[in-house]
C-alpha cells in the first residue's frame, strides 16, 4: 500500500481573511464553503475536483512552531519563474518573507524557493526543484526548510 497526500486541512481564526490569502494572493479555487457561524470552512482546490488544501475556522490563536503539529505547509512550482510570479504577488499584499527572495534549499543545491507566512502565522513555502543554483542558502549545517 502506498500513501501519498490526500488534502492538507489548516486551522485559521478567521474565514474571511484566510481565504482572501489562499484565493486571492495564492490562486487556489474555491470548491464548496460552510457559512454556518458555528461551522464555517472553505475547501480549496488547484483546478480539479479534488481539494488540496481545507481552512476550518476553529482556531482561537495564530499558529504556534514551539508546538507539536504541522512545521510547515510547502507547495511545489513547474518552475523557478512561477515561484517569483509569486513571490512578486505576496510581496504585493504586503507578506513578509522569513529570507530575503528566492534561497536555496541548501548549500550547492539546484531546489529553493521562498519562505513566508500566512495571515495566521502558519510557515509556508513555494519552491521549485530547479533554479536556485545562484541563490544564497541561509544554513550551512541544515536544510533551509527546517529553521524558519
Amino acid at each position: 500500500m502506498t500513501l501519498r497526500t490526500g488534502h492538507t486541512g489548516l486551522n485559521v481564526t478567521d474565514l474571511d481573511r484566510s481565504l482572501a490569502f489562499y484565493r486571492d494572493v495564492l490562486g487556489f479555487a474555491l470548491l464548496a464553503e460552510g457559512k454556518e457561524d458555528d461551522r464555517r470552512y472553505a475547501f480549496l482546490g488547484d483546478g480539479g475536483d479534488a481539494p488540496v488544501l481545507t481552512l476550518w475556522q476553529q482556531a482561537r490563536e495564530p499558529y504556534d512552531d514551539g508546538r507539536a503539529g504541522l512545521h510547515h505547509l510547502a507547495f511545489t512550482a513547474d518552475s523557478m519563474d512561477r515561484v517569483r510570479v509569486y513571490e512578486t504577488a505576496l510581496r504585493g499584499a504586503g507578506v513578509e518573507f522569513h529570507h530575503e527572495g528566492v534561497v536555496a534549499h541548501g548549500e550547492g543545491a539546484a531546489s529553493g524557493g521562498i519562505f513566508f507566512h500566512d495571515p495566521d502565522g502558519t510557515r509556508l513555502e513555494i519552491s521549485a526543484p530547479l533554479g536556485a543554483e545562484q541563490a544564497p542558502a541561509p544554513h550551512t549545517s541544515a536544510p533551509t526548510c527546517g529553521f524558519f
